[in-house]
């Protein structure tokens, strides 16, 4: 095991790596984390794409967040529904992280690609747990929010180590 320290959002944040699955652990989840995560996997395969869309109506009144993102793919569908498709692998998977290493590769690589950075994090927190209530109103209650608010952050954090490993090796 491997502990590589990163300056992120005004503080330091180690991240052990599992040399062998080269995928970041951040602070595991809670197991109350994961079951309740686990447990909205039925309602995100019904309701995903519609959370991604209200998503990204309150993530692009930011016009600079919004200049980071391919239009086409939004006014196509397509982005809301790669996302969607995402987060359901995560509800899905949140106690098999093994099984997401691929995906997180292809987002991190994405978000290399597109320039997005650490500070990028909290603006999507913001558009997405709102979304989730917004699409769900009393269906979903502050402990489903709370465990979602936890998963985002445990996700960000992987991606965000990711990231800076694939920024520090093109530099």
């Amino acid at each position: 095991m491997q502990v590589h320290c990163i300056f992120l959002e005004q503080e330091y944040r180690c991240i052990h790596l599992h040399v062998y699955m080269e995928l970041p652990m951040t602070t595991p989840l809670s197991e109350q984390t994961i079951a309740i995560v686990k447990s909205t996997a039925p309602i995100l395969q019904v309701h995903g794409v519609e959370i991604t869309t209200r998503m990204y109506e309150r993530l692009f009144v930011d016009p600079e967040i919004k200049a980071l993102f391919d239009m086409a793919a939004q006014e196509s569908g397509e982005q809301p529904k790669r996302l969607a498709a995402a987060i359901l692998a995560f509800a899905q998977n949140a106690d098999k992280l093994e099984a997401l290493k691929p995906a997180i590769e292809r987002i991190a690589a994405r978000h290399v690609a597109t320039h997005i950075k650490p500070e990028h994090y909290p603006a999507v927190a913001n558009a997405l747990l709102p979304a989730i209530k917004d699409v769900l109103g009393d269906a979903v209650d502050n402990t489903v929010l709370n465990a979602w608010g936890e998963a985002y952050w445990f996700l960000a954090d992987v991606l965000k180590a990711r990231e800076t490993m694939l920024y520090t090796e093109a530099a």
